[in-house]
C-alpha cells in the first residue's frame, strides 16, 4: 500500500513518525468518453481564452475571482508565505468522547503506520492511551494545501485517521423538513417500531452493492462479444396517497 503522506503526530512533547495510508477504496468502474459515431475516445484540452490555443501543464497557475470577476493571480510562493505549522504534523489538540462529533462532519478514512522503528513505540503508547481513555484525539493537519480537521481511534492494532469537515463547513437544515403539520398516533409508532424489531439488525458484510455486480458481468460479456441477458431493473412507482396503517401492518406481515 503506498502512503499518501509523511509527517509526525505531535503528542504533547512527543513525536511519532507516521505514513498515512488510505483506508478505503472505491469499487466502482471507471468509464470513458467517446464519441457515438466511431468510438473514438474524447480528450480535453486546457486552453488560454484569450489567445484561443492549448496552455501546458507548466504554464498553468492559479488565481482566486472576485465579485466582479476580476482574476487576482496567487502564486507558489504566496503560498508558500502562509503561516501554517501543520505542514508536516498531525498537531494533536484534544481528547473528547466519539459521541461529540456530529457524523456530518466525518469524511475520509485513513490509517496512519509508523515510519521506521523508532516510532513504534510512541505510536503503541498513543494506542493505548486512545483504548484505556475510550476517547478520539483531534488534530489539525496540512493536506493538499489546505489545514484540516482530523479525528484519531483506534481501529484493532492501528491508529486510523478521519477528515473531519470544519464545524462552519456543515449547512443547517433549514427549509428541507416537511412544513405540513402532521400528527403521528402512538399507534402507528407502535407499529414502526414492531416493523424495526421484526426487520432487525443486519451484518454489513452481508450487504453487496448489485449494480456494480450487474455492471461487471455486463461489461465482461461485451468485452467477450456475447449479447448482455441482464434484465431492465423496474422503474419506482411515484409518489402514492397510501393508509399509513394499513402500510406499516402490510410490511410487519411481510418482513416476518
Amino acid at each position: 500500500m503506498r502512503s499518501i503522506w509523511n509527517g509526525n503526530i505531535s503528542f504533547g512533547l512527543v513525536s511519532i513518525p507516521i505514513k498515512i495510508y488510505p483506508a478505503t477504496e472505491d469499487h466502482s468502474i471507471s468509464f470513458r468518453q467517446i464519441h457515438t459515431r466511431d468510438n473514438g475516445r474524447i480528450r480535453y484540452r486546457k486552453v488560454c481564452e484569450l489567445e484561443d490555443k492549448p496552455v501546458e501543464s507548466s504554464e498553468i497557475g492559479r488565481a482566486y475571482e472576485d465579485a466582479d470577476g476580476a482574476l487576482v493571480p496567487i502564486t507558489e510562493e504566496d503560498l508558500a508565505a502562509l503561516p501554517l505549522p501543520t505542514t508536516h504534523t498531525l498537531e494533536i489538540e484534544a481528547f473528547i468522547s466519539a459521541s461529540e462529533i456530529d457524523p456530518l462532519q466525518m469524511g475520509d478514512a485513513y490509517y496512519l503506520g509508523t515510519s521506521g522503528a523508532a516510532g513504534a513505540k510512541p505510536y503503541t503508547l498513543l494506542r493505548e492511551a486512545l483504548k484505556r481513555s475510550e476517547k478520539v484525539a483531534i488534530a489539525k493537519y496540512a493536506h493538499r494545501g489546505r489545514e484540516r480537521l482530523g479525528m484519531l481511534r483506534v481501529v484493532g492494532d492501528t491508529i486510523a485517521l478521519h477528515r473531519l469537515l470544519w464545524p462552519d463547513e456543515v449547512r443547517e437544515p433549514a427549509g428541507v423538513a416537511p412544513k405540513e403539520k402532521v400528527t403521528v398516533k402512538p399507534a402507528e409508532l407502535d407499529l414502526a417500531d414492531t416493523l424495526m424489531e421484526t426487520l432487525g439488525e443486519v451484518d454489513l458484510n452481508d450487504l453487496r452493492d448489485e449494480y456494480h455486480e450487474a455492471l461487471e458481468e455486463l461489461v465482461a460479456a461485451k468485452v467477450s462479444g456475447a449479447t448482455p441477458t441482464a434484465e431492465p431493473g423496474e422503474r419506482p412507482a411515484g409518489a402514492q396517497v397510501v393508509d399509513l396503517m394499513a402500510a406499516l401492518k402490510e410490511s410487519v406481515r411481510s418482513a416476518k
